[in-house]
């Protein structure tokens, strides 16, 4: 399948490792598609670069993935702001757009290529409650109090500073938010991605409450993926 043969052969690009001394992380040789670099056990993925764009807008990425019922999911209202993070070519961005009229959409990205894509849609769609922020490894950089909901597609995992990204996440949700956590379960071994690119509910878990969000539900709706919701604790 053409999907599985883009998905395992995308090239990606490495950030590098931190400089600054940090208790939660510690580096060690392991998994070819890792940095290096791991948080609770875990290895970090590498990122995935804006080479893959063309991936990521694939016309049968709803058969696969069954991107409406993660919209339905998130229950989203004509008022809502929305962050999504790791936003890359906006292939949510612009769907919740238009579920959100008369609300606000954050597209968080920090490869200038995939914010010059999402700025090109937006101008040719003349999408006016679509926002673009440029992230950091370390930040969302959204204001304090601002989202409703926030959406983490398949990028959580590639976070190359996790706890200062979860941190500054948290910051931005307003008491009642929530976060959307979605990644390839790594319990299923028929799931067709690299095994660093995908995480078990159990590893989220320790990792979200380690930040102070606490598990509210996995929708398990979807054909590959966890559908994790968190709040704050």
């Amino acid at each position: 399948m053409a999907f599985l043969f883009i998905a395992t052969s995308l090239l990606y690009l490495c950030h590098g490792q931190d400089t600054e001394p940090n208790e939660s992380y510690t580096h060690k040789k392991g998994d070819p598609n890792g940095i290096g670099k791991w948080y609770m056990g875990r290895e970090i993925a590498h990122v995935m670069g804006f080479q893959g764009m063309r991936w990521l807008d694939r016309t049968v990425r709803e058969d696969e993935e069954n991107t409406s019922k993660l919209l339905e999911n998130m229950d989203i209202q004509a008022g809502d702001t929305i962050a999504d993070i790791g936003a890359g070519s906006g292939y949510h961005v612009f769907r919740m757009a238009a579920m959100a009229k008369k609300g606000l959409i954050y597209a968080v990205d920090i490869q200038d290529e995939m914010l010059a894509e999402m700025r090109r849609k937006k101008e040719k769609g003349k999408v006016q409650n679509v926002r673009l922020i440029k992230g950091s490894e370390k930040s969302v950089n959204l204001p304090k109090n601002s989202v409703d909901k926030a959406l983490l597609v398949d990028v959580y995992h590639e976070f190359n500073y996790p706890v200062e990204m979860i941190a500054s996440l948290k910051r931005a949700l307003r008491p009642n938010g929530k976060v959307f956590l979605i990644e390839y379960r790594g319990e299923d071994d028929r799931v067709p991605i690299k095994r660093l690119h995908k995480m078990t509910q159990a590893q989220a878990v320790k990792e979200m409450q380690a930040a102070g969000l606490k598990l509210e539900r996995n929708i398990a709706n979807l054909p590959w993926q966890h559908c994790m919701v968190f709040s704050k604790e």
